[in-house]
C-alpha cells in the first residue's frame, strides 16, 4: 500500500510541475484551460488519497471523511472530459446556460455522498478495496452511469475526430486519447470488480495518462498545434494538400483533394507518395524533380515551386512545397496544389481581346493609312503621267526637227532643256513617293519590334508630315509644326514607333474638333534639360475630369462606341518602355488638350 502512496506523491509533484509549466510557457486557448483544469482535478484527487493514508495512519481519523473531498473531484472529472472533447471538436466554444444542467447530478451526487450515513444511498459499506465496497442503488443507477456518459461521450469526440484528421495531427491527438482512456478502463474493472483493486490504482492509473500527456507536449507539441476543429476549415479550402511525413508516407488531406482528383480515403491515406502518384491521375508529374524538392523541403522552409500551370486532366495547377518545422525540428512536408485554372482562362480570356482590340486598332490604322498612301501617290503619279506626254511630245519634236534645215542648234538646245525640267520634275516626285512607301512601310511593322537605332527629330517629322497629310487635308485642319531645336539632334529607338505614337495623338486632335473645319494643331519640338519634348495641342472639347483619372491606367475613350483607348494606351507604354520616356498631358473641359512625349536625347 505505501508504494502506492509514494506513486501518488510522485504524481502530484509532477502535476505541480505540469502546471507552472502550463501556466507560464503556453499561450492559453480554451483547449489548454480545460487541460489545466483536468490537471487540476487529477491533482485534487491524488492530494486527499495522500492525505487519507498519512492522517488515518498518525491521527486515526476515519478514512470516509477523506472520500468526501476527494469526491468533488471525482465528481466534476467527467464533466472536465466531456468539456475536453467538446471544445477539442469546435476549437472554442461559448458558454451558455444550458451546460449549468451538466452539474445538477455531480452536485447532487456530493449531497448524496455527505449525508450517506443518513440512507446508505451512496456507499452500503465502504473500503479502500473496490472488492470490500459495497455501492448503494444512487451510486450504482444514476452516478455511474451519469459519470461514465459523459467520460464516453468526451472520449467518443476525441477519438472520432482525431480517426476523421488521422494525419499530420495524429499522434498528437491519439496519445491524448489513449492518456485519458487508461484511467477509465482501469475505474471501470475495479468498479464491477472484475479484476481486485485499491482505490489508489485510479490515480496511479492517471500518472500513466500524464506520461502520455508529457509525451504529446514536449514531443510532438500538442498544445501548440491547432484542434481538430481546424479540418473542417482545411476541408473548405478550394485549394488541394497533402502532408506527408519524413517517410514520404501521405499522412495528411482535405476534402477539397479527394473531390479533385476523384478519390477516396483509402487510396491515399497512410500510402506511399510516390508510389501514389505512379498509380493516380498525378502520374505526368516529373517523379525525380518533386522527389528532388521533398529533399530540399526537409532542410529549409522556403517555398518550392514545382510547377507552374501544371495541367492535370481538366485543371490547371501551381504545385508548391513547404516544410514544416517546430523550432527547427522538421514534421512533414505541405503539398499545396493551387487550383489555377480560372486564372488561366481569364488570362487567355484577355489575351484574345486583347488580341482583338490591337487587331481592331490595327485595322483601323491600316484603313488610315490607305487613304494616306492614296491621296499622296495620287498626286505624283498623275505628275509623272503629265511630265511622260510632255517628255513624249518633245522627243517627237526632237526626232522630226533632225535633219530639218531651219532648225538651229539653239532650238535642239532648248529642246534638251525642255526636256531636263520634266526629268527633274519626275526625279523629284519619284523621290517623294519612296518617302512616301518608306514611311508606310516602317508603319506596316507591329509595336512589338524592338529594334534598336536612331533617329533624327528631321526624319521624324518628314515621316510625320508624309503620313498625316491626308488626314488633315480631308479634315481640313491646319498642323502647325514649329521646331524649337536642332532638327538634326538624334533620338534612340525605332523611328516607326515614335511616329506612330505622334501620329496617334495627331489623330486624337483631329477628333477633338468633332468634325469642325478651319481649326489649327499646334505640333511643338522643344527641349527641356536633356529632354526633347514633343508637344501636341488641340483647342477641342478637351478631356472629362473622370476620364483623366483613368488615362494611361487603363483603356479607356471617349469616343464611345467608335473608339476602344487601346491606342493612346499602348502609345504611353512604347514610349515608356521603348524610348524610356514619359507622356503627360494638360486639359481643361471645352478648352483643349496638350500631350506632352518627353523623351531623352541619345
Amino acid at each position: 500500500m505505501e508504494v502506492y502512496i509514494r506513486i501518488l506523491e510522485v504524481l502530484l509533484v509532477v502535476i505541480i510541475i505540469f502546471l507552472a509549466y502550463i501556466s507560464k510557457k503556453v499561450q492559453k486557448s480554451q483547449i489548454k484551460k480545460i487541460f489545466i483544469i483536468n490537471l487540476i482535478i487529477l491533482f485534487w484527487i491524488c492530494l486527499f488519497l495522500v492525505l487519507q493514508y498519512w492522517l488515518n495512519l498518525f491521527f486515526n481519523i476515519p478514512l470516509i471523511y477523506f472520500e468526501y473531498f476527494m469526491y468533488i473531484g471525482t465528481c466534476f472529472l467527467p464533466i472536465s472530459i466531456f468539456f475536453t472533447g467538446f471544445i477539442f471538436t469546435n476549437t472554442k466554444i461559448k458558454w451558455k446556460r444550458k451546460y449549468y444542467l451538466l452539474f445538477i447530478v455531480p452536485m447532487i451526487s456530493l449531497i448524496i455522498l455527505w449525508t450517506n450515513k443518513y440512507h446508505s444511498l451512496f456507499y452500503e459499506n465502504y473500503s479502500i478495496n473496490y472488492s470490500d465496497t459495497v455501492y448503494g442503488p444512487y451510486f450504482n443507477y444514476i452516478h455511474t452511469p451519469y459519470s461514465y456518459l459523459l467520460l464516453i461521450i468526451g472520449l467518443f469526440n476525441l477519438i472520432k475526430y482525431s480517426i476523421k484528421n488521422s494525419g499530420f495531427f495524429s499522434k498528437q491527438s491519439y496519445l491524448f486519447c489513449l492518456g485519458t482512456l487508461i484511467p477509465l478502463i482501469v475505474n471501470i474493472l475495479g468498479i464491477y470488480d472484475i479484476i481486485p483493486m485499491s482505490i489508489y490504482i485510479t490515480p496511479i492509473s492517471f500518472a500513466v495518462a500524464i506520461f502520455f500527456f508529457a509525451f504529446a507536449i514536449f514531443k510532438f507539441k500538442f498544445l501548440s498545434v491547432t484542434p481538430i476543429a481546424m479540418q473542417r476549415i482545411v476541408d473548405r479550402m478550394s485549394d488541394s494538400f497533402m502532408v506527408i511525413n519524413e517517410d514520404n508516407i501521405i499522412t495528411d488531406f482535405n476534402d477539397t483533394f479527394l473531390k479533385t482528383f476523384n478519390l477516396t480515403d483509402d487510396l491515399v491515406r497512410n500510402k506511399n507518395f510516390i508510389s501514389f502518384i505512379q498509380n493516380s491521375n498525378l502520374k505526368n508529374i516529373d517523379i525525380n524533380s518533386i522527389t528532388e524538392i521533398l529533399e530540399k523541403s526537409k532542410t529549409t522552409t522556403d517555398t518550392f515551386l514545382f510547377k507552374r500551370d501544371f495541367r492535370i486532366t481538366d485543371k490547371y495547377f501551381n504545385i508548391e512545397v513547404n516544410g514544416i518545422f517546430s523550432k527547427n525540428t522538421f514534421l512533414g512536408s505541405l503539398i499545396l496544389l493551387k487550383d489555377v485554372t480560372q486564372h488561366v482562362i481569364d488570362m487567355k480570356t484577355i489575351e484574345d481581346n486583347q488580341s482583338m482590340l490591337m487587331e481592331k486598332e490595327r485595322l483601323a490604322s491600316l484603313g488610315q493609312m490607305i487613304g494616306g498612301i492614296a491621296h499622296n501617290l495620287k498626286t505624283p503619279i498623275m505628275s509623272i503621267s503629265g511630265a511622260t506626254e510632255g517628255l513624249s511630245e518633245l522627243t517627237h519634236e526632237y526626232d522630226i526637227s533632225i535633219g530639218d534645215p531651219e532648225v538651229t542648234n539653239e532650238d535642239h538646245h532648248g529642246i534638251v532643256n525642255d526636256m531636263n525640267e520634266w526629268i527633274e520634275k519626275i526625279r523629284e516626285y519619284t523621290e517623294y513617293m519612296s518617302d512616301v512607301i518608306t514611311a508606310v512601310k516602317g508603319q506596316a511593322v507591329n509595336f512589338s519590334d524592338e529594334t534598336s537605332n536612331s533617329f533624327t527629330i528631321n526624319e521624324a517629322i518628314k515621316y510625320i508630315d508624309v503620313l498625316m497629310k491626308h488626314e488633315l487635308k480631308n479634315a481640313l485642319i491646319n498642323l502647325n509644326t514649329n521646331i524649337l531645336v536642332e532638327p538634326s539632334i538624334s533620338i534612340k529607338g525605332n523611328i516607326n514607333s515614335f511616329v506612330q505614337v505622334v501620329n496617334n495623338m495627331i489623330s486624337n486632335a483631329i477628333q477633338a474638333y468633332n468634325g469642325q473645319e478651319n481649326k489649327n494643331i499646334d505640333f511643338i519640338v522643344t527641349q527641356k534639360d536633356n529632354n526633347i519634348l514633343f508637344i501636341i495641342q488641340d483647342y477641342g472639347m478637351g478631356i472629362p475630369k473622370s476620364v483623366q483619372d483613368k488615362l494611361f491606367k487603363e483603356m479607356i475613350t471617349t469616343k464611345g462606341k467608335n473608339g476602344t483607348g487601346l491606342g493612346l494606351f499602348m502609345s504611353y507604354s512604347n514610349i515608356r518602355a521603348h524610348f524610356n520616356g514619359n507622356i503627360s498631358f494638360e486639359s481643361q473641359e471645352g478648352k483643349g488638350t496638350k500631350f506632352i512625349i518627353s523623351i531623352p536625347k541619345e
